[in-house]
């Protein structure tokens, strides 16, 4: 049993899982699943479906940061 990602040309990735003797079809897919949301595909399109300015990115990426740290400061005290 392996599992292999495959970087196509165009940017498309493709899984590939074998099912083991005896391995049931649920477990495959479970494997699958886990796999499939480990390499980000679906987040990534969601991402790339609009044009996000560099400056709105990192404005988000620093109001996440400070949300976050406010939640970790909340819990200490």
């Amino acid at each position: 049993m392996y599992i292999r990602v495959h970087n196509l040309k165009g940017g498309v990735t493709m899984l590939v899982i074998n099912v083991k003797e005896g391995e049931s079809i649920e477990r495959a897919l479970k494997r699958y699943k886990r796999k499939h949301s480990s390499t980000g595909v679906v987040r990534k399109l969601r991402a790339d479906r609009y044009h996000t300015k560099p400056a709105q990115a990192k404005r988000r990426m620093n109001m996440k940061a400070a949300y976050i740290q406010n939640l970790r400061n909340a819990e200490e005290e």
